[in-house]
């Protein structure tokens, strides 16, 4: 009936590769109904989202459902997945919504039968690229970005394309070695998932891994470790970071700058969802309501400083808008059985192997 727990191999694979780094067990945080009423309804959240991040939406929520309590646990992506189908299979009660950047996985617990679907007011208006059988629903827009130490790059405009990006490290040479920054695709759930996009989109892509391993490519699994080093100006630029992060750094570190590619600019979504063996489905459909609502998407872009997807919001920090300014050069990654492709281990394994080496050749 449902698809089987993933094998030891591929659930460690998950269990690592991660948006950001987060902690090793799940950090509770309970939010009591502003009604006072000790006996409310309570709403269990498993999400990979910083609990900070998530409190300007879980308070706009509970302003319009003064009598649900909020039980917010913030996770690893990987165990998000591994809990909902641990506690399903085992014929326990699992979340009541599931929100998590690892959009692979997400889509897996749909298909597999993990989720309901879920008939909302906006589900005939959201993007069909967005929405997956009404079951799961990407509700950010965040783009890969270049990003780049402004003080660094005062005789001469960054790079903005891919072309432009090697041809920058070719001719700087040993001057840059060193000092450019991007995911270890082996640990960051978003780096593989952006690399393979890239390669899908771009036919000389491994004429740009080879050109950064030939600058000395550093690698780290969250986007805070490059960051901080373009902020403070150990490194030059950084490549494919998520946009949410960066322009969150760039809002506080007017060193940092942000390019979005030219050629074209991938765009990831983190995805929310109803599991099947929730125990209150009808307050997870009414947070993912919520969240798809113009109050909870224009909370999203203004407050959490991540862009919206909705049509009905309007502003710099939505979908829409980006849309209407770079058209086609926006490649949003569709929430589809594509995303499970590399799920597969002999290719996920194939693709990091030909990482590394290309990395390698100098």
């Amino acid at each position: 009936m449902h698809g089987r727990a993933m094998p030891l191999l591929l659930f460690i694979i998950a269990l690592v590769g991660l948006l950001d780094a987060r902690p090793a067990q799940a950090a509770v945080t309970v939010y009591p109904a502003l009604s006072g009423r000790g006996d409310a309804p309570v709403l269990v959240v498993y999400s990979s989202l910083d609990e900070p991040l998530a409190k300007p939406m879980i308070a706009g929520f509970q302003s319009a459902n003064r009598d649900v309590a909020v039980h917010y646990e913030e996770m690893l992506t990987g165990e998000i997945y591994d809990r909902i189908v641990r506690e399903t299979d085992a014929g326990k009660k699992s979340a009541d919504f599931a929100f998590s950047s690892a959009m692979d996985l997400q889509v897996k617990l749909a298909n597999d039968g993990y989720a309901q679907r879920s008939e909302l007011p906006m589900s005939d208006r959201w993007p069909a690229w967005a929405n997956w059988r009404n079951t799961a629903y990407a509700l950010t827009f965040e783009p890969a970005v270049f990003v780049y130490h402004k003080p660094s790059f005062v005789d001469e405009a960054p790079p903005s394309t891919r072309a432009e990006f090697v041809d920058f490290l070719n001719r700087q040479g040993d001057s840059i070695y060193g000092q450019i920054g991007t995911y270890d695709i082996e640990r960051s759930g978003v780096g593989f998932l952006f690399m393979s996009r890239d390669q899908e989109q771009f036919g000389d892509i491994w004429s740009v891994i080879r050109t950064m391993g030939a600058a000395g490519v550093k690698l780290y699994s969250t986007s805070q470790a490059i960051l901080e080093r373009v902020a403070d100006g150990r490194f030059v630029l950084g490549y494919n970071i998520l946009g949410s992060y960066a322009a969150d750094w760039a809002s506080r570190h007017p060193d940092v700058g942000i390019v979005l590619p030219k050629d074209y600019t991938v765009v990831m979504s983190r995805i929310g969802l109803v599991p099947q063996a929730a125990s209150s489905p009808e307050l997870g459909r009414r947070y993912l309501e919520f969240f798809m609502s113009k109050e909870g998407q224009t909370i999203m872009a203004r407050e959490l400083q991540i862009p919206a997807v909705s049509p009905e919001v309007s502003g710099n920090n939505t979908a829409t808008t980006m849309r209407e300014m770079l058209g086609g050069q926006l490649k949003p990654v569709p929430v589809s059985l594509g995303l499970m492709v590399y799920l597969d281990q002999v290719k996920r394994a194939r693709l990091i192997s030909r990482w590394n080496e290309v990395l390698r050749l100098q």
